[in-house]
C-alpha cells in the first residue's frame, strides 16, 4: 500500500488490467460485462482481499463523505448545535431529495442560522422520480435543498460557523474549511495529499486523488479507529452509529446503500460516490471497503459490493434472497417484461 502519493496526474488506469467482475445478460447470451478493481484492508493496512490494480489513483467523490463529516463532529459542532443522528446522517448523504430529506436540511439550516441560498452546492430537481413529479405538479421548482449533496454542506456550513471563519466560498480548494478537511483526509488515508491530483466534484468541492487501497485504509479506520486519537474514535464511532440508526437519510426509500445498511442492521456502512466508485465500512471486522468499476457504472459497482459482503459473510443467504432484486437486478423492457439479468460474471473471483 502507498505511503505517498503517486506524482501523476494524468491517467490513473495502469498497466494491469481489472478482473471482469459483472455481466448483463439478454436472453441466452452476455450482453455486457464490467471490470472493477476492489480491495479489502484492515486497520494495519493489511490487504485481506483484492482485484485488479488496488494502488491506482482514484477519485473517492460521494463516497468519501463520511471522511468529509468528521471535522462536523470533532470540531464540537454536532454537540454545541446538537445535531441529530439524521442531520449526521444526511451529512454523510447523497440523497434522493424526498421530503424527509428536503425538510431534515431545511430545519438544520434553520437551526444554525442560515439559508438554502447559503448552500453552495448547486440546485437540481429531486432524484426520486414521484417526489420530482409531486414538485413540479405543485408549481414547486428545483432548490439547492433538492442537491443530493444538501446535507454535506449543511455540515460544511456548520462547521464553517463553529471555526468562526467566513462561509462564503467555503467550496474552494483554498478555504480553511477545506484545508481542514484535507488534513482529515490525509490523517485518514496515511498520505500527504498536497501534491495529489485533484478536480472539482460535481456539488463544486475540491476532489483528492488517492490511491484505492488507502480510501480502503482510510474506510478500515472507521472500523476500526482503536490506534487514533480519542477524539477521532468518538467522531467515527458517532458517525457510523448515525448512519445506521438513520440508514433513510444516506439515499433514500429505494435506493441501495439504505437498502443495504437495513438488511444488515448496520453490520455494512456502505456509500456510493460518482463514476462506480463505492465504498464501505465493516466495524464487527475491523475491515475497510473500496472498489471502482473500470467504466464508471453504478449498476456494476452494486453487484461488487453485494459480491464482496456475501464473501465476507456480512450478508447471508437468507438475506442475499431477500435482497436479490438489488444484488442481481433483473432487465425488463418498457412493457415490464424481464428480458435480462445484472449477475456476478461467471468466471468472477467470487
Amino acid at each position: 500500500m502507498s505511503d505517498q502519493t503517486k506524482n501523476n496526474t494524468s491517467s490513473s488506469f495502469g498497466e494491469q488490467i481489472s478482473p471482469v467482475m459483472v455481466e448483463v445478460t439478454r436472453g441466452n447470451m452476455v450482453e455486457s460485462i464490467h471490470r472493477a478493481t476492489y480491495v479489502v484492508v484492515d486497520a494495519a493496512g493489511k490487504v485481506v482481499l483484492s482485484g485488479g490494480e488496488y494502488e491506482r489513483m482514484t477519485y473517492g467523490r460521494s463516497a468519501i463523505k463520511c471522511m468529509q463529516a468528521l471535522p462536523l463532529i470533532e470540531s464540537g459542532a454536532a454537540d454545541d448545535f446538537n445535531l441529530t443522528d439524521a442531520e449526521i446522517s444526511i451529512a454523510c448523504a447523497s440523497h434522493d431529495g424526498q421530503a424527509l430529506h428536503v425538510k431534515t436540511v431545511q430545519a438544520w439550516l434553520d437551526k444554525v442560522g442560515f439559508i438554502p441560498d447559503d448552500l453552495e452546492c448547486g440546485s437540481h430537481l429531486p432524484y426520486h422520480i414521484p417526489s420530482m413529479v409531486e414538485l413540479l405538479k405543485s408549481g414547486g421548482s428545483e432548490s439547492t435543498l433538492h442537491n443530493n449533496c444538501s446535507g454535506k454542506h449543511a455540515g460544511f456550513l456548520t462547521v464553517c460557523k463553529q471555526m468562526g471563519v467566513d462561509h462564503k466560498g467555503y467550496v474552494n480548494y483554498e478555504h480553511p474549511l477545506q484545508q481542514r478537511i484535507l488534513g482529515t483526509m490525509e490523517s485518514m488515508c496515511g498520505l500527504d495529499l498536497g501534491s495529489a491530483p485533484r478536480g472539482v466534484d460535481g456539488c463544486g468541492i475540491p476532489v483528492i486523488g488517492a490511491p484505492l487501497a488507502n480510501i480502503a485504509l482510510a474506510m478500515a479506520r472507521f472500523a476500526d479507529p482503536s490506534d487514533q486519537p480519542e477524539a477521532r474514535q468518538d467522531a467515527c464511532a458517532r458517525i457510523m452509529k448515525a448512519i445506521a440508526a438513520e440508514p433513510f437519510m444516506i439515499a433514500g426509500s429505494d435506493r441501495f446503500c439504505t437498502k443495504i445498511v437495513e438488511a444488515t442492521k448496520g453490520r455494512a456502512l456502505i456509500k456510493t460516490g460518482a463514476e462506480g466508485v463505492y465504498t464501505g465500512i465493516i466495524p464487527e471486522l475491523g475491515l475497510g471497503i473500496a472498489l471502482k468499476a473500470d467504466d464508471g457504472v453504478t449498476r456494476s459497482a452494486e453487484t461488487v459490493i453485494g459480491m464482496i459482503l456475501k464473501h465476507l459473510k456480512i450478508i447471508d443467504d437468507e438475506t442475499a434472497l431477500a435482497l436479490k432484486d438489488i444484488l442481481e437486478p433483473p432487465l425488463f423492457n418498457r412493457a415490464g417484461i424481464q428480458v435480462g439479468q445484472t449477475r456476478a460474471a461467471q468466471n468472477s473471483p467470487f
